[in-house]
C-alpha cells in the first residue's frame, strides 16, 4: 500500500484539523445515551455469597467510590459498607473460607503494587496483611478445609520473585514456606502443601518440578516450549490431592482438559474442542472435581458433565434470555448467584435456590440503562489475506441496521476497536464501548487478530515476531472487509485501543497512514525497545517469552527489528489526527512511551493531543477520569468522522486530567481546561 507522506507542517495542520463533511444520520432520532450511564459507577456489581451462605457481599458506590457492602443473605436491606476507600475504587473482593472476613487488594495511583487487606465482618476492623513498600501480593493457594489460612506470594525481598508465605488470617502472622530465587509460580493442594514449581526455560516455555518434602526436585517432570507456553498449564488439584487437572495443548493445537492420576501418572482426556481452547471450568466446591467446562469460539459455550448441575442449567436456560453463568455458590452448593447478560439490556444478577428451583432477581447492575436504545452485537468471521479466520464482533448503529439482522443497510463511519495484550481476546457480550460508539452513529468492529488467545496455539504462534506486520495486516484486512461489505466508507474509519491496542493505533497511523481517518491511543507503547527495558521487575521470570514473541533486544538483529516495528521511529509519517491518553504511574507502559512520540511529532510540527492523568496507571480506573477521557474522545471522533457527541461539559473539570500538548486540536477541550 502506498504511503502518503506530507512534509509541510502547515499542510499537516490543515489536514489534521479540518472538519469532515458531516454524515446525515437517521441516528439523530435515537436518544443519546449519556456517558455517565455507561461508564459511571454501577449501582451494584460483583455480588458474592459467603461460603457458609449467611452473608452476601457486593460492590457499590460510597461517596462516589466503589466499596464493598455486606448484608445478611436473607435481608439485603440490612446492608452496611465494610470498606471505606476514599480514592481508588475497589475492583474485586472475595470471602475468607470461614466466612468471617472480606478480602480485597488495592494499589496506589495505578502502580499495580497490590497489597492484601481484610475486614472482619462482625467488628468492621480492617487489617493490611502485607504492609510493605513496592510489593505485589499474589495468591498461591486457598483451602476448603483450612479456611482461615492462605498461601501468598510476596516480592518484598526480591522484586523479581515471589517468596511463598503462609498467612494466618486471624492473627495476620506470615510464615515463610519457600524462598524463591528462580521460579515463576507454584501450585499447592488443598492442605496448602506446595506440590509443584514452575520456571521459565530458554525455549520460551516452562519447566515443571515436583516439590517433595518442601524441596524442589532438580529435574523437571514436564516441560513446554514457546509454542505451548500460553496454552498449557496445571489447573489445580482435586481436594483429596489424587487428581491434577491440566489445560494442555502439547501434541495438539487447541488446549484440552486432562486429569492426571498423581499415583500412576496416567492422563485422561476430559474435554476438547476442535476450534477453541478449553477455557473455564466449574468445580464442585466440596471436592474440586470438574462439573462443567467452557470453550469460546464465536461465543462462550458451557458443557455440563455433572447430572445434577445439568438439570439446573437446563432450568435456568428456560428462565433467562441471553447469556448466563454461575457467579457465586455456597460451600453446601445449595444457593447460587447467577449472572445474566440479556445482550441488549443491562446485566442482572439472580439468586437461585437449587432445591426449590426458586429464581429471585437481586439487582440490575445499571438500572439507568433499562429501556435505553441498546443494539445487538454480531459475531463474524473475516478471512485474512493469508487465509486465517479472524473471529470478530460487529455492532451497528440503529441508523445502519433498521431490521437488526446484523447486515449493514448503508455504510456509516466505523471505529476499529483493538484489544490489548496482545495475548488476550475480544468476546461476545454486552460491551459498553460498543454501545457508546454505536449510539453516536458509528459501526464498531473488534477483531481477534493473530496472536489473540483462545483459538489454539497455531493462531497465537502466527503472531510471533509480527508486531507491526502480519498482526497489523489482520486489522487492515478487517477494515477492507468492512468497506467491501458496505459497513463503512473507506475514508471514515478510526482506529482505537488500549495497551497493545494503543500500539496498533500508532502502528496503523505510521505504517498505513492512508487507511485510517484518525486514531485514539490509550496507554500504548511507541518504542518496543524501551518498552522491554521498563517492564515490571516481577515479569523478569517470563522475559524470554517476550523476546521470542516480540524480538530480542540483546541481539543485533532483534534490536534492529524492534526499532523497525516501533512507531516512534516513523512518527514523521503520521498525517491523520491522533489523540493519546496516558496514566502517569503506568508500570507496564511507562509514561515515557507517550512522551516520546508526542515529542517526536512536535519536533516535526505534527499536531497531536495528549491527555495525562497523574493518578492513573495502565488504564483509567477512576470513573471520573475514564468519563473525562471518553468525553474528549467523543468530540475528537465527531470532528474526524462526523458522528454525534455529548458535550464535554464539566467532565474534564471533575477529573485530574492534564493536557501537556494539543488541546487546541480537540474540539471543546481548550475551553473545558479554561473552566478548571
Amino acid at each position: 500500500m502506498k504511503n502518503t507522506v506530507f512534509t509541510s507542517a502547515l499542510t499537516l495542520a490543515v489536514l489534521l484539523t479540518a472538519t469532515p463533511v458531516d454524515v446525515a444520520f437517521a441516528q439523530e432520532t435515537v436518544p443519546l445515551i449519556e456517558r455517565e450511564k455507561l461508564f459511571g459507577n454501577p449501582q451494584m456489581a460483583g455480588a458474592a455469597l459467603s461460603p457458609d451462605g449467611k452473608w452476601i457481599g457486593w460492590r457499590a458506590p460510597l461517596d462516589g467510590v466503589m466499596n464493598v457492602f455486606v448484608a445478611p443473605a436473607n435481608n439485603m436491606a440490612d446492608a452496611k459498607p465494610i470498606t471505606a476507600s476514599k480514592d481508588r475504587p475497589i475492583r474485586n473482593f472475595s470471602w475468607s473460607g470461614d466466612s468471617s472476613m472480606v478480602l480485597y487488594i488495592q494499589d496506589k495511583g495505578g502502580d499495580e503494587n497490590f497489597l492484601l487487606y481484610g475486614v472482619d465482618v462482625a467488628t468492621g476492623k480492617e487489617r493490611n496483611y502485607t504492609p510493605f513498600d513496592k510489593t505485589r501480593v499474589t495468591l498461591v493457594g486457598a483451602s476448603y478445609k483450612d479456611k482461615d489460612t492462605l498461601l501468598i506470594g510476596l516480592n518484598n525481598r526480591n522484586p523479581q520473585y515471589h517468596d511463598v508465605h503462609l498467612l494466618d488470617l486471624k492473627t495476620g502472622a506470615t510464615t515463610e514456606v519457600m524462598r524463591n530465587d528462580s521460579y515463576s509460580g507454584f501450585i499447592a493442594d488443598d492442605t496448602l502443601t506446595l506440590r509443584m514449581a514452575q520456571r521459565s526455560n530458554a525455549q520460551g516455555g516452562s519447566d515443571y518440578f515436583n516439590i517433595v518434602g518442601g524441596k524442589v526436585e532438580e529435574k523437571p517432570f514436564a516441560s513446554t516450549g514457546l509454542e505451548d507456553s500460553l496454552t498449557t498449564a496445571p489447573a489445580g488439584f482435586t481436594h483429596d490431592g489424587t487428581l491434577l487437572y491440566w489445560i494442555d495443548s502439547r501434541d495438539r493445537n487447541t488446549a484440552a482438559l486432562y486429569a492426571q492420576d498423581m499415583k500412576t501418572g496416567k492422563r485422561t482426556l476430559v474435554a476438547e474442542n476442535a476450534k477453541a481452547d478449553i477455557g473455564g471450568t466449574l468445580r464442585d466446591p466440596r471436592t474440586g472435581v470438574v462439573e462443567a467446562y467452557s470453550a469460546n469460539y464465536l461465543r462462550n459455550e458451557w458443557t455440563i458433565v455433572d447430572e445434577d448441575l445439568k438439570a439446573d442449567w437446563k432450568f435456568l436456560r428456560t428462565q433467562l434470555t441471553g447469556d448466563f453463568g454461575l457467579q457465586s455458590r455456597t460451600d453446601a452448593d445449595d444457593i447460587w448467584l447467577v449472572w445474566n447478560d440479556p445482550l441488549i439490556a443491562p446485566s442482572t444478577v439472580y439468586q437461585f435456590d437449587r432445591k426449590s428451583k426458586k429464581l429471585t432477581q437481586l439487582y440490575v447492575g445499571r438500572p439507568e440503562l433499562i429501556g435505553a436504545p441498546l443494539v445487538p452485537m454480531y459475531p463474524v468471521e473475516i478471512k485474512s489475506r493469508d487465509g486465517l479466520n479472524l473471529v470478530s464482533y460487529l455492532t451497528l448503529p440503529k441508523s445502519a441496521d433498521a431490521n437488526a439482522d446484523g447486515k449493514a443497510d448503508k455504510p456509516v463511519p466505523m471505529v476499529l476497536m483493538v484489544h490489548g495484550g496482545p495475548w488476550a481476546r475480544d468476546s461476545f457480550g454486552f460491551n459498553g464501548y460498543h454501545q457508546w460508539l454505536a449510539n453516536r452513529g458509528y459501526a464498531v468492529l473488534s477483531v481477534n487478530f493473530r496472536g489473540s488467545t483462545g483459538f489454539g496455539k497455531d493462531f497465537i504462534s502466527a503472531g510471533d515476531l509480527e508486531w507491526g506486520r502480519k498482526m497489523q495486516d489482520d486489522l487492515t484486512d478487517a477494515v477492507a472487509w468492512a468497506v467491501k461489505s458496505g459497513v463503512a466508507p473507506k475514508d471514515k474509519v478510526a482506529i482505537m485501543g488500549g495497551s497493545y491496542g494503543g500500539y496498533a493505533t500508532l502502528a496503523g497511523l505510521t505504517y498505513t497512514p492512508d487507511v485510517y481517518a484518525c486514531g485514539v491511543d490509550i496507554v500504548g507503547p511507541s518504542n518496543l525497545e524501551t518498552l522491554l527495558k521498563t517492564i515490571p521487575p516481577y515479569w523478569a521470570p517470563i522475559v524470554s517469552q517476550f523476546h521470542k514473541r516480540m524480538g530480542n533486544p540483546n541481539t543485533p538483529e532483534g534490536l534492529a527489528m524492534l526499532k523497525e516495528r516501533s512507531p516512534l521511529y516513523s512518527a514523521d509519517k503520521i498525517v491523520r489526527p491522533l489523540l493519546i491518553g496516558q496514566g502517569a504511574n503506568d508500570p507496564r507502559v511507562n509514561k515515557a512511551e507517550s512522551d516520546q512520540i508526542v515529542s517526536a511529532m512536535q519536533a516535526k510540527g505534527i499536531p497531536v493531543t495528549y491527555v495525562l492523568f497523574p493518578d492513573e496507571g495502565h488504564g483509567f480506573a477512576k470513573p471520573n477520569n475514564n468519563i473525562a477521557f471518553n468525553a474528549v474522545t467523543e468530540s475528537f471522533l465527531a470532528k474526524c468522522l462526523g458522528g454525534r457527541a455529548e458535550p464535554i461539559g464539566d467532565t474534564v473539570r471533575n477529573s485530574t486530567a492534564e493536557v501537556p500538548a494539543g488541546a487546541e486540536y480537540s474540539p471543546g477541550l481548550a475551553a473545558a481546561l479554561k473552566s478548571n
